[in-house]
């Protein structure tokens, strides 16, 4: 937060060819590709590039090229480094994966807006040759959502299960894109009594909300002075929300100061930590550094680079939101835009970008940005407010209402800073609410809690 210091809409995505894996073979004894597609929509696909050294010693590089027919281009790419000219990427090591042993592999994976699959492979100088099977075992690639349907009934994590990045949008196990919508704690340090039996029952019973935002603050009175503390009442409260069937947001956030590498070696101990213990669940999301400011999105990709591989050794497939440059405006706030992202993504799967507002402060030019953002990059409003970027002021209502209507055209879920008591706008409940359990009903609401719970359980 800036400040002085379910109901799941789901949409069915077309699904073009996502069973096929393409296998391209060199003579014996030289290195090999393989190109397996993970998941596909209606305007394009997930794709994994598998380099296998097939000799007897180790190769200290490697070099894949892949042409595409006309119409299909490549995204964001991971675990590679990547350079285009006309229709053919070229992928060489993103450094730490370069040396291949005898016998082992390495991979890489990116996202292809349009169906086109490669017609043409290299590796290291050699042409590929090779044909397309049909049915790939489960390893190379998933299976088509159009395999199952998802129940119509039950809890949002019953409904939707293992959340997943497809393209730009956040789907369920199914591959359909789903918005979740919820709340987020301000810090949880401050407002203990606001997150109980009796309040999470509130929020995921009668406002319907898929989604809870778990905000830790590091500094300010928070990580930095008791890890072990606080990481135990971020995992208490994951396992709250998961008892209940909402997703549960861990908001590692920082603020001041801005840099995320000052947290680094924290980022990493700490996600560690919590990835171990919820690796196995459904319903955990990991936001790792909430409004990074006054630094390049390139350190802040550099400081991603090497916490998503933490969580990843523990939990391959939780989903990863990294905050961006400008108080995870986009950039927008610090004079940029989203353009520096998509041409230098996140080098990892099942990535998104947070996005946070303040409707009273926030208006036409973000919400612009926004929706360009929109059509390349997948976004998350981990954090936004009715009011000022202060955290305070009168609700906006005119303009809130246009950011929700935005945001349910994009499907873009969002989490309400915040389900508190605090003695400012943006809290959804009166003063002295949490002290004395009373959540039920609309009587403790603010005008800012009405808003959010009219539109939630919309």
């Amino acid at each position: 937060m800036k400040r002085r210091t379910a109901t799941v809409l789901t949409t069915v995505l077309a699904v073009a060819a996502a069973s096929t894996a393409a296998f391209f073979a060199l003579p014996a004894s030289a290195e090999t590709a393989a190109f397996a597609v993970q998941s596909s929509w209606n305007n394009g696909y997930q794709a994994q590039v598998t380099v296998n050294n097939n000799t007897s010693s180790q190769i200290s590089t490697w070099k894949v090229e892949l042409t595409f027919p006309a119409g299909t281009t490549v995204g964001q790419s991971w675990n590679a480094t990547q350079a285009v000219s006309g229709n053919t990427y070229t992928f060489t090591p993103a450094g730490w994966n370069a040396t291949i042993a005898a016998g082992a592999s390495t991979s890489f994976g990116f996202i292809a807006n349009g169906a086109g699959r490669p017609t043409n492979c290299l590796v290291n100088g050699q042409a590929c040759t090779g044909t397309t099977n049909p049915s790939p075992s489960p390893s190379s690639a998933s299976p088509s959502p159009s395999t199952s349907t998802p129940p119509t009934t039950g809890t949002p994590v019953q409904v939707n299960g293992q959340l997943k990045v497809c393209g730009t949008k956040l789907c369920n196990e199914y591959g359909q894109a789903v918005q979740l919508k919820g709340m987020s704690t301000h810090g949880i340090q401050w407002f203990p009594n606001c997150y109980t039996d009796a309040s999470l029952d509130v929020l995921a019973g009668e406002w319907s909300a898929d989604l809870f935002r778990i905000s830790m603050y590091v500094q300010e009175q928070g990580y930095e002075t008791d890890p072990a503390g606080f990481t135990n009442r971020v995992n208490n409260l994951v396992e709250e929300a998961t008892e209940r069937g909402m997703y549960a947001l861990i908001d590692f956030h920082i603020l001041t100061p801005g840099d995320p590498a000052y947290n680094l070696e924290r980022a990493k101990t700490f996600f560690a930590q919590v990835s171990a213990r919820h690796a196995n669940k459904k319903n955990v999301i990991y936001e790792i550094a909430n409004e990074p400011n006054g630094v390049s999105w390139a350190q802040i990709k550099n400081y991603a680079d090497q916490v998503i591989p933490v969580i990843r050794a523990n939990d391959p497939d939780g989903v990863v939101i990294v905050g961006t440059r400008g108080w995870s405006s986009l950039g927008v706030s610090e004079g940029s835009n989203s353009s520096e992202i998509v041409s230098n993504p996140v080098s990892a799967a099942n990535v998104m970008y947070a996005f946070h507002y303040y409707a009273a402060s926030h208006k036409d030019n973000y919400r612009a940005e926004v929706e360009r953002a929109a059509a390349s990059l997948p976004l998350f409003v981990t954090e936004f407010g009715t009011v000022t970027y202060t955290g305070d002021g009168a609700v906006d209502t005119a303009s809130s209402n246009a950011w929700f209507d935005l945001l349910d055209r994009l499907k873009i879920g969002y989490a309400n800073w915040t389900y508190s008591d605090a003695s400012e706008g943006s809290a959804a409940f009166k003063p002295g609410t949490c002290n004395a359990g009373s959540f039920a009903g609309t009587g403790s609401l603010t005008e800012s809690g009405a808003l959010l719970r009219n539109r939630i359980r919309a």
